[in-house]
């Protein structure tokens, strides 16, 4: 809290300089954008209390949808979060079965390695061309990148986990004689769960953030679309509250996805 009031002071500090600042619109791009000097204020970065007033105002007006072409910001981020849950479920679905049949198979791991590294590397965005090229949708094309982006922290987690299941485990599941079935459901799974839980809270993360640029290219909404339109739009208080709301969300599905994993430990 101390370091938030910080925090604050230091940015009014900064910026309460000059006249009252209610858009954080820069003079120059004000200039260039065919405003006039007299309607600009003086400073590029809007004060705190202007940051406050925009966000109410955004709020009182987040859930309004009478103007397609002017969605309220709840919508935006609604539909960010609904692409990035798609993007993050069927991650999920191809990364943990295919994890666990890398970490129970060594020698299929060893083959697949090789690929897995050239392809993990590449940024998400690097694929958006080809995405925007191959699937001619904007929103398809954003839920493919959260896919892949998504991937590889969970694969490689849930690998690591189920090959380094402690030995006196895999003992006890060979004295009693349990099945493949049974050995994976009773013994892998519950020793992978802490290192597939941290794969997931790495992936949403990485997701979390790729969704905002992947919007930027080619969307017509999602909050990465409304932060781009109000920066050509010069709202740099609105971009402000849409990073915040964006640091929200996160802390949101991280505080999740941590709530599960506790959950299913603890069952364990």
């Amino acid at each position: 809290m101390a370091f938030f009031v910080i925090f604050i002071v230091v940015w009014q500090g900064l910026t309460a300089g000059g006249p009252a600042n209610t858009t954080g619109v820069d003079p120059e791009y004000a200039r260039l954008a065919g405003q006039s000097a007299a309607a600009t204020p003086s400073a590029a970065i809007p004060t705190p209390g202007a940051v406050a007033k925009r966000g109410w105002e955004l709020l009182r007006t987040a859930f309004d949808d009478s103007n397609p072409n002017n969605l309220g910001i709840a919508w935006h981020l609604l539909r960010s979060l609904g692409r990035v849950l798609l993007g993050f479920v069927l991650a999920l679905v191809v990364a943990v079965p295919l994890g666990f049949v890398l970490g129970l198979f060594p020698y299929l791991y060893r083959a697949a390695n090789p690929f897995i590294q050239v392809l993990r590397p590449i940024s998400p965005l690097a694929w958006m061309p080809l995405a925007l090229y191959t699937f001619r949708d904007s929103s398809v094309s954003a839920i493919f990148i959260i896919f892949i982006c998504a991937l590889w922290p969970m694969l490689l987690n849930t690998v690591v986990g189920v090959a380094t299941v402690r030995q006196e485990w895999i003992n006890v599941s060979r004295v009693f004689g349990l099945d493949t079935f049974q050995h994976v459901t009773r013994i892998v799974f519950p020793a992978c769960v802490p290192m597939i839980m941290t794969g997931m809270r790495i992936s949403i993360g990485i997701a979390w953030f790729v969704i905002v640029a992947a919007e930027m290219v080619g969307a017509q909404s999602g909050i990465g679309y409304f932060i781009w339109n109000e920066w050509n739009n010069l709202q740099i208080a609105s971009m402000i509250v849409a990073i915040v709301l964006i640091g929200l969300v996160g802390l949101g599905l991280d505080s999740g996805l941590a709530w599960i994993g506790r959950t299913l430990s603890f069952r364990e």
